[in-house]
Formats: C-alpha cells, sequence, structure tokens
C-alpha cells in the first residue's frame, strides 16, 4: 500500500471517531487517537489471521485424514504411503493450503513490522493523516457547506457518516491541500466507499466529487 493511500485509510479511521466538535480536537489528540487506532485494527487483524490459520490447518488434517482413510489407501500394505485419492485430488488440496498457511504466517509477522514501520520510521503516513484531519477542522464549516449543496435530495444529516467522511476527506485534497492528482483522489475515494460504506455509496461518492471538480475547475 502507497504512503498517501495508507494516509487516507488513516483519516477515515481518525474521522470515525470525531464527534461533531472538530475545533476542539488537537494535533496530539488526533495522533493519539491515529496510534491507538492502528495498534487496534492490528490486534485486531492479527486475530482474525489467526483464525483464518486455524481453519485452514484443520482443514489440510481433515483432507489428510479423508486421503487416509479412503478405500484406496486402507487397502494398501501396512506402512505404505498413502496415494492422492479423488476430491479434486488431495495432494493438490494440500499443497494450495499450505501456500495460503504460508501466506498467513507471513502475514501475521508483517502486520507486526508494520505497527513498528507505520508508528516509528515512517512518519509522513500519520503525519498526512493528521494534516487532512486538521485541513477538515480549519474548514469544517466550508467544506460541509459544499456537500449540502451538491447533495441535492439529501438530508445532510441523515447522509451516512461514511460517507461524510470520505467526501470531506477528498473535498480537503481536491481543494485545500492540492497535493494529489484529481484522479487519483477520486479513484480512492471511490475505494473507501466500497470497501467500507453501502452498497450505494461508491456511485454517490463519485457523483458529488465529480461536480465539486467541475464547478472548481481542477485538473
Amino acid at each position: 500500500m502507497q504512503a498517501r493511500r495508507a494516509a487516507r485509510e488513516l483519516a477515515f479511521i481518525l474521522f470515525s471517531q470525531f464527534d461533531e466538535k472538530i475545533s476542539n480536537y488537537t494535533k496530539e489528540n488526533m495522533d493519539d487517537i491515529i496510534i491507538k487506532s492502528i495498534r487496534l485494527l492490528i490486534s485486531s487483524s492479527n486475530e482474525e489471521l489467526k483464525t483464518s490459520l486455524g481453519s485452514l490447518i484443520d482443514m489440510k488434517n481433515r483432507i489428510e485424514d479423508y486421503e487416509a482413510e479412503h478405500d484406496t489407501n486402507l487397502n494398501r500394505p501396512m506402512g505404505a504411503a498413502n496415494i492422492a485419492v479423488p476430491m479434486v485430488m488431495t495432494s493438490e488440496m494440500v499443497e494450495k493450503i499450505d501456500s495460503m498457511i504460508d501466506v498467513a504466517e507471513k502475514a501475521i509477522l508483517g502486520l507486526e513490522i508494520a505497527e513498528f514501520t507505520t508508528l516509528d520510521s515512517q512518519p509522513e503516513v500519520k503525519d498526512f493523516a493528521v494534516k487532512i484531519a486538521q485541513t477538515y477542522r480549519d474548514n469544517s464549516d466550508k467544506i460541509d457547506q459544499i456537500i449540502r449543496d451538491y447533495a441535492k435530495g439529501w438530508d445532510f444529516d441523515r447522509l451516512v457518516k461514511m460517507d461524510k467522511d470520505i467526501l470531506r476527506i477528498s473535498i480537503c485534497e481536491l481543494l485545500f491541500i492540492k497535493e494529489s492528482p484529481m484522479k487519483v483522489v477520486v479513484d480512492e475515494a471511490v475505494e473507501l466507499a466500497k470497501k467500507y460504506s453501502t452498497d450505494d455509496s461508491a456511485s454517490f461518492v463519485n457523483g458529488i466529487l465529480a461536480k465539486v471538480i467541475v464547478d472548481n475547475g481542477i485538473k
């Protein structure tokens, strides 16, 4: 994951924990929330990976038991190695599962390393996420009014908060920070909507941002 993309994900996590009084948050508050959020995400991901790893190991054991107890192998001489039996071909399935177990184990290790990298060695990721949040804090009234103006037919207060936060992040970048290509900002906003919000969110977010881009002459 590229640094800016990771920063947008962190900004989204940060925005999800703001209450309505964004002006009350200092940079130190934001730093603290991000650090706690990263640690929580890593802990959660570790647990999910461990659960998946346990399931894969269990699946492999079941396949090997099935193979060993198949008539083809029960009738083989004592001490002879089992041979593959139809299932999809157990040998092929075990090979694939071994590969998945290896990936999961590496992912767990990678997440542990990522905690140190993200928090200590790569401050630009956290710093850019905080920069987005500070930009929104300083321009929240303007940005929310832009969303109100373009979300015609929608009650702003009833909009899905995740959609509003994604739009806030994107508008901060498009109109105030202006450091990333417009297409990158929009594409990643749409991806965030697909990943975290409702089925209709991606098209909603894309539509609002398209209007912001056209009316502000962004290229």
